[in-house]
């Protein structure tokens, strides 16, 4: 089982005490560690993602601390394989169902991650919709936000 670290506690700091429920729940469900990467924004660093490219709004989740970025940690180091993000994402799913709490993952921005039978059925759900619409993908996987 995983905990999370000093650094991660540190950024969950004014994050909506119902996400941090989620995130603290998730860890120890987890099969893939994981560290809080983000948690409140500044809008000078919204700002600054948006015109790096790295997000595509200016009302962001962050900005009111109702949502945090999860990073996959395999042997310690951040990594960038989609798969871990699948089994977090999978983790936070369930911490939600048990807490009751609804929560929105940057990889199916459909809604209520707790509405899908597994993170893999709701990200290609997102996908399938997406392209019906004839609509590009955007994934982010590392988010997590309430609804």
């Amino acid at each position: 089982m995983f905990v999370l670290g000093k650094k991660s506690l540190d950024t969950l700091v004014g994050v909506d005490q119902k996400l941090v429920l989620v995130v603290k729940r998730a860890i120890q469900l987890t099969q893939v560690d994981f560290r809080v990467n983000e948690g409140v924004r500044t809008i000078a660093r919204q700002k600054q993602l948006l015109k790096e490219g790295k997000t595509q709004t200016l009302k962001s989740k962050h900005i009111e601390g109702k949502a945090v970025d999860l990073v996959a940690l395999v042997d310690n180091k951040v990594n960038w394989d989609a798969s871990y993000y699948i089994q977090i994402a999978e983790a936070v799913r369930l911490a939600a169902i048990e807490l009751n709490i609804p929560v929105r993952w940057g990889g199916c921005w459909l809604g209520d991650i707790r509405n899908y039978s597994s993170s893999q059925v709701a990200i290609d759900s997102y996908k399938k919709v997406r392209k019906q619409q004839g609509k590009s993908v955007f994934l982010d996987l590392v988010h997590f936000e309430l609804v």
